[in-house]
């Protein structure tokens, strides 16, 4: 699913959104996520997940071309770690189509 996704999503379920406010919420939503991380906060959706942000070390790397070893600095990257109730969710609809297409295969 992609950002304009989410928005034909948002702008169909509510019908009083018109897509201009439905694309202004989702970059709001958005915004407001990448400024906490930003600023060292973790966020949390309770049913949906977390978002922190996790430090990589500097380290040696070698350039893939030229075989020669090259520095890596510091990096900080977000980082997803899915609920309960997510993992559960995709887990249980995954099986349910995983055992529809088992049953169509036998039709065949």
């Amino acid at each position: 699913m992609t950002r304009s996704d989410l928005v034909e999503e948002l702008a169909a379920r509510f019908a009083q959104l018109t897509h201009r406010d439905a694309e202004y919420a989702v970059k709001t939503i958005l915004d407001a996520m990448s400024d906490a991380l930003v600023r060292g906060h973790r966020i949390e959706i309770r049913g949906f997940g977390s978002f922190s942000v996790n430090r990589r070390p500097p380290r040696i790397g070698r350039n893939p071309r030229s075989g020669e070893s090259v520095q890596i600095p510091e990096k900080r990257v977000p980082h997803f770690k899915p609920g309960k109730a997510l993992r559960e969710a995709v887990d249980a609809k995954t099986a349910e189509l995983d055992a529809s297409k088992e049953a169509k295969g036998r039709k065949a």
